[in-house]
């Protein structure tokens, strides 16, 4: 561990210092969809990068905010120069940090930032076939959830309209520095072959207003929308949020998508 980058709790850093788990989440990437350049958000102090440039499938990009971490990479890392970019991976265009070509994203990524990651992946998801990723292990869960679950709602629904979900494994508070006060897990996401079978952004605006009052029955959350509740299954209205299964949600977003409403 450097003892010159210092993490510091405004960037929600923990440093990951254990080169095993390090490799395993390297070794996670599948190259699913033959993509050939990947982008390490937050690298740190370059315990999974080390794993990463060694890798001769892929051409290694990242980006880091620290410029601390950023200086520390340099140095350790010099072959990666022109391909490290100081700044907000939230703030810059995805297809700006690979030459709008796809890529695999993979990191240990900032709590406080993990599911902004996750829809801006979301957004960009015609240009990220693989992702891999460490979050907060209730984020992990939340994201991998199946309908019918307490934590199912919003972050579940929308990624696996587009990707498949895998939780692989748990991590301990102690391989990190400073230990985070909270479980870890890390999830690989692969994108669905299959076209999605609604509009997204009409699958957006249903999921949302749905889990968004997810006490209320589904005819209650989405009154606004005006839907043809009688050209859907029976049941459906008196339903809520977290009983609605994937293919149930595309069902509404193309009820809503067809009435043009809002």
């Amino acid at each position: 561990m450097s003892q010159s980058v210092r993490p510091k709790k405004s960037l929600g850093q923990h440093f990951l210092k254990d080169q095993n788990i390090a490799r395993k989440i390297a070794s996670s990437l599948t190259g699913y969809g033959n993509y050939t350049q990947i982008l390490e958000i937050g690298p740190g102090t370059g315990v999974l990068t080390r794993f990463l440039i060694s890798d001769e499938r892929f051409t290694w990009h990242g980006i880091e905010i620290d410029k601390d971490s950023v200086q520390y990479l340099i140095e350790t890392f010099p072959t990666i120069s022109p391909r490290l970019t100081e700044g907000d991976f939230l703030k810059i265009p995805l297809p700006d940090l690979a030459s709008g070509l796809p890529l695999g994203i993979i990191g240990n990524f900032p709590y406080n930032i993990s599911t902004q990651i996750i829809f801006k992946v979301l957004e960009n998801h015609h240009l990220v076939p693989e992702l891999v990723g460490m979050f907060q292990k209730e984020v992990a869960l939340r994201i991998a959830a199946s309908h019918g679950s307490k934590t199912y709602g919003i972050t579940s629904v929308l990624t696996q309209a587009l990707y498949h979900v895998e939780y692989l494994f748990q991590v301990d508070e102690q391989v990190f520095h400073p230990p985070p006060q909270v479980k870890s897990a890390v999830i690989r996401l692969t994108r669905k072959d299959t076209p999605l079978p609604c509009d997204l952004g009409d699958l957006f605006k249903v999921v949302k207003a749905a889990f968004n009052q997810r006490r209320k029955t589904l005819r209650n959350s989405l009154k606004g929308f005006n839907l043809d509740w009688e050209s859907l299954p029976e049941g459906f209205s008196g339903m809520r949020p977290e009983q609605l299964n994937l293919e149930g949600f595309f069902r509404l977003a193309n009820s809503f998508g067809k009435k043009g409403n809002l």
